[in-house]
């Protein structure tokens, strides 16, 4: 049943973490009948059992509804999103497939920072707003007060806001409907030369890559020859469709219309997200404008257990840039784990999800090198090095200066914990730009902070200070000048790439000594004494011993002289000395993840 432009309604569903954005997508499509009873599940369209067990989303997805509004019908393409920082990009990437929102926030948690972030984000793009106030069957939930911070936000009426409940379904019949009323059809012109922008694909092993798109102008038809702008390259359009449960196949996909094609490409480089389909026959003159550039924030080293599997790991690594665009990788070798990958995160839980997507998905098991951001070195000969990795760090004495890239972060908490997260966001090199008071008991506080600190625990240790209340978010916001000094670890002298690290010279001390102690109880004992060593150029800064494994030459020894037994020890020690020579230390995998929680 075809459908004109002005019954298609296309909307996303933003909000902080854990306000309910899943179970509420839930609602609408058990309440426009989409699925059925039999089908109906929570989090349904969480699809990734990664999603499942931790109860967060991690990808966008798109789903198709039909719903009948005042005897017309209508077509409503979903797309929920994920609310951590982290995977900010996938929302900015589902708002540009939308002419809408709804925006929700949780009636007993208030507005956070991740709702105002998300919420810039889809004004930025012209979205039309509908405020949803969410879980107002909760017990503590304060329906007035939220009402209030909301319209503070938004500068919309009371009246306008929806209270709903994603649990019990109150107020998903007024959501669909205020969709219908308030967001607008989409624009473009039916009769235009076909113009479709891809916001996200996915490998499929059996049928090549499904690339999603949105019609912005003209039709796409099955069968017909299509050309991809940035690579130039033509494809027959071997199937079509929209994206239901399942995907259902369609002849003919209209101007305004999210859907998806495949046609049996299986290399990975040639879809790109943002990219722009058009017709062979009648190509449009120029592209959409795609997204910007994703930044990585986190740069972290991949590398696989057993060298021959590096190749292996490169398309599994492709595979998966695919279907999340905000991963960015180039290879990369080290003396210690041979080849390799140099891949670039939006944060630590990005890093961690991507990590478990291959051992899951491609049954991968990897390496990760101790996690950095990106720095930049000014030698004394005036030239502007980039270090990625702790072996680009040039010695001491040739460097100028250093910089390093700093934060904008929004902490919203309580006021009862001003003074915890203050002294948790100074002793991470911290300084306080605002401090704003949204309600009486709810302070906005915004520090500009170097990217590095947060890198590992901030987030957990603000969670656990302010008893889970503080919300964070965070904006680039340029460099400054540091004092960076490079971490060695040597074991017996010899120096392990993946466990080097770039520190503030304020911490290293501390650190070093912690990963001393730490390896010291992981590293299995050996027939000698094994050495570890932090080191800062030359300069050793602390060490720590595995003293060797000893067996008991003696014991076969009854009596006898005093000079027996020292011989036997004599050869021993003979021995040991010769096994040093030649020996080298196994360094278990679980070393390597431990430098990675040292604050456990």
């Amino acid at each position: 049943m075809s459908r004109t432009k002005n019954q298609i309604r296309n909307f996303c569903i933003i909000a902080h973490i854990d306000h309910g954005k899943s179970t509420l997508a839930d609602r609408l499509l058990e309440f426009t009948n989409t699925i059925s009873k039999r089908e109906a599940q929570n989090q349904l369209l969480d699809n990734m059992e990664l999603e499942r067990e931790r109860g967060i989303t991690i990808k966008s997805h798109a789903i198709q509804m039909d719903y009948e509004f005042q005897g017309a019908n209508y077509t409503l393409n979903l797309i929920d999103t994920p609310g951590h920082v982290d995977f900010s990009y996938e929302v900015s990437r589902s708002i540009a497939a939308c002419e809408g929102a709804l925006l929700i926030v949780d009636a007993a948690q208030g507005i956070e920072a991740q709702t105002i972030s998300n919420l810039y984000l889809a004004l930025e793009n012209d979205l039309v707003i509908i405020p949803v106030m969410n879980k107002i069957d909760l017990p503590n939930a304060d329906p007035e007060v939220i009402k209030t911070q909301i319209v503070d936000l938004l500068g919309c009426e009371e009246g306008e806001i929806i209270g709903a409940s994603g649990k019990t379904g109150e107020g998903v019949a007024q959501i669909l409907a205020e969709i219908i009323k308030k967001i607008p059809a989409p624009k473009g012109n039916e009769d235009d030369k076909l113009q479709a922008l891809i916001f996200d694909s996915v490998y499929n092993p059996f049928r090549g890559i499904e690339a999603y798109f949105k019609i912005v102008n003209g039709n796409l038809k099955k069968g017909e020859k299509v050309k991809f702008f940035s690579t130039g390259k033509e494809y027959f359009a071997d199937e079509i469709g929209t994206l239901r449960l399942d995907k259902e196949p369609k002849d003919i996909i209209q101007t305004g219309d999210v859907g998806y094609i495949i046609s049996g490409i299986k290399n990975a480089i040639e879809v790109k997200v943002g990219d722009t389909i058009t017709s062979v026959e009648k190509p449009c003159e120029s592209p959409i404008a795609g997204f910007e550039e994703v930044k990585p924030m986190v740069f972290s080293g991949i590398y696989p257990v057993d060298t021959d599997d590096y190749e292996e790991l490169r398309n599994s690594i492709e595979k998966l840039q695919l279907n999340d665009a905000s991963l960015t990788f180039e290879p990369e070798s080290s003396i210690a784990l041979g080849f390799g990958f140099r891949c670039g995160f939006l944060g630590m839980l990005h890093m961690e999800i991507i990590q478990e997507r291959l051992e899951r998905e491609f049954n991968m098991t990897v390496i990760n090198t101790v996690p950095n951001v990106s720095y930049f070195a000014q030698t004394k000969k005036g030239e502007s090095i980039q270090i990625n990795n702790p072996s680009d760090f040039p010695s001491l004495d040739k460097v100028d200066f250093v910089r390093e890239p700093y934060i904008k972060a929004q902490i919203i908490t309580k006021s009862d914990f001003i003074g915890p997260v203050m002294n948790l966001c100074i002793e991470k090199r911290g300084t306080l730009i605002t401090q704003i008071y949204l309600t009486t008991d709810r302070v906005e506080l915004t520090f500009s902070m170097p990217l590095a600190e947060i890198v590992f625990d901030f987030y957990d240790k603000l969670k656990s200070i302010s008893k889970g209340y503080a919300s964070f978010d965070y904006q680039a916001d340029g460099e400054k000048e540091t004092q960076l000094v490079k971490l060695d670890i040597m074991l017996n002298g010899d120096q392990v790439d993946a466990l080097s690290s770039l520190l503030h010279r304020k911490h290293a001390y501390e650190i070093g000594k912690k990963i001393c102690v730490k390896l010291k109880n992981l590293i299995p004992k050996q027939q000698f004494d094994v050495a570890i060593q932090g080191a800062i150029g030359s300069k050793i800064i602390s060490r720590e011993t595995v003293k060797a494994l000893r067996k008991d030459v003696t014991a076969k020894c009854y009596g006898g002289d005093i000079t027996r037994k020292r011989k036997l020890l004599e050869k021993q020690k003979k021995g040991k000395k010769k096994m040093k020579q030649i020996g080298s230390v196994e360094i278990p995998q679980s070393a390597f993840l431990a430098v990675l929680k040292l604050n456990d």
